[in-house]
Order: structure tokens, then sequence, then C-alpha cells
């Protein structure tokens, strides 16, 4: 009985907090709309404001397809410029995976432009200086841990090709959905389901000399 009680209640949490999401995404969309027509109508503050809602964001999805910061930075600043310019072509739904779009556009634009110019992928996690500081009540060991999955995980992605990273990262992670992503990438929706499933298997054996780093 206690069991059952304590799973009713978890569901009920969970409900609660997807309810509250909902409902924060659904004002967030509103806010978005709003300064999309205020910059429309030539108040460049409101454009601004966009910019600073949407920017960490943007720089984090950036940053898993094109792992060097200066040049996440870069395409970041490409797609709020190509973003301003094409204002107009906004049709509404949500701004920001609008932007999520220009954005990816702009992270794939590098791509190619590295494969012009190989370099070595993910050179920032040969330190641990990209880390962000360990919270108060976080355990050191615990940290530690997390450090070295994500630099296990971010070698094991930077090795795949970039079309399967890709489609990794905006299904996975981004949660774009396989149309969304086959639009975004211009191929058919097939190609995608191809890629993450090939991605997939190749992240499983990249790896599993690290498997027991993601037990538990």
């Amino acid at each position: 009985m206690f069991v059952d009680e304590r799973v009713a209640d978890g569901q009920v949490v969970t409900r609660a907090r997807t309810e509250d999401q909902a409902r924060a995404d659904e004002l967030g969309q509103g806010i978005d709309a709003a300064l999309v027509e205020e910059a429309l109508g030539g108040r460049l503050e409101a454009f601004n404001q966009l910019v600073v809602r949407h920017q960490d964001h943007l720089f984090a999805l950036v940053y898993r397809l094109v792992p060097d910061r200066d040049q996440v930075a870069d395409a970041v600043q490409e797609a709020f410029f190509n973003a301003y310019r094409n204002l107009a072509s906004f049709r509404g739904g949500s701004v920001k995976s609008w932007l999520g779009r220009i954005a990816v556009n702009a992270a794939m634009d590098m791509q190619r432009a590295r494969r012009r110019r190989p370099s070595q992928p993910y050179p920032e996690f040969e330190d641990d200086s990209w880390q962000p500081p360990a919270e108060k009540d976080v355990e050191p060991e615990s940290m530690a841990l997390a450090t070295e999955r994500s630099k296990a995980l971010a070698r094991a992605l930077g090795d795949l090709p970039a079309e399967q990273r890709n489609c990794i990262v905006l299904f996975d992670v981004e949660g774009y959905d396989y149309a969304e992503i086959a639009a975004i990438m211009h191929i058919e929706v097939g190609t995608v389901k191809s890629r993450i499933h090939r991605g997939r298997l190749s992240l499983r054996r990249a790896l599993t000399p690290n498997r027991e780093l993601f037990r538990g």
C-alpha cells in the first residue's frame, strides 16, 4: 500500500511539473510573439530582448554541433543577424524553434568550413576549465563522475560524422521531431532516422570502454 501511494504521489508530482512547464512554455511563446511584433514595428530594443532570452540556448545548441567557443559565438551572432534580416518571414509558432533552425543552419555552415580546415575536435575537453562551478550541495565524487561522463560523451559525439551528430543532437537533446529535422537539414525523413540509428550504434561502440561511467 505504501509503494502504491508513493508511486501515485510521484505521478501527481510529475504531472504537476509537466503542466507547470507547459504553462511556462505558453507564457514564453506569448512574450516572444509580442517582441517579434514590436521588432517588426521598428523597435530594436524588442529584438535585443529576444537575443537576451534565447542566446544561452542557441549557444548550447550550436556548441554541441561546432565545439569551438569562438566559432560558436560567431555562428550564434550570425544566426541572430539572419533572424533580424528575415524577421518578416516568421509565420508564427515557436520563436525558440525558429531561431534554433536558423542557428543550426549557421552551425552547418561552420561544419562545412571545418571540413576544409580540419582541426582537433573538442579541444576544450583537454582540461576542466570549461566546466561550470559545482553547486555547494554536490559531492566532489559526483561532480568528478559527471565531468568524466561529459568528456567521454563529447569525445564520442565529436568522432561522429557531422551529419549523424547533427541529427542525434537535434532529436535526442533538443527534442525536434523527424519531420522538423528533415526540414532543417533538407533531407528525407527516412535519412534522418537512418543517421540517428547509425549514430547511436557508433556512440554505443565508442562508449563501451567507458561503460562503468554510465552505470547507476
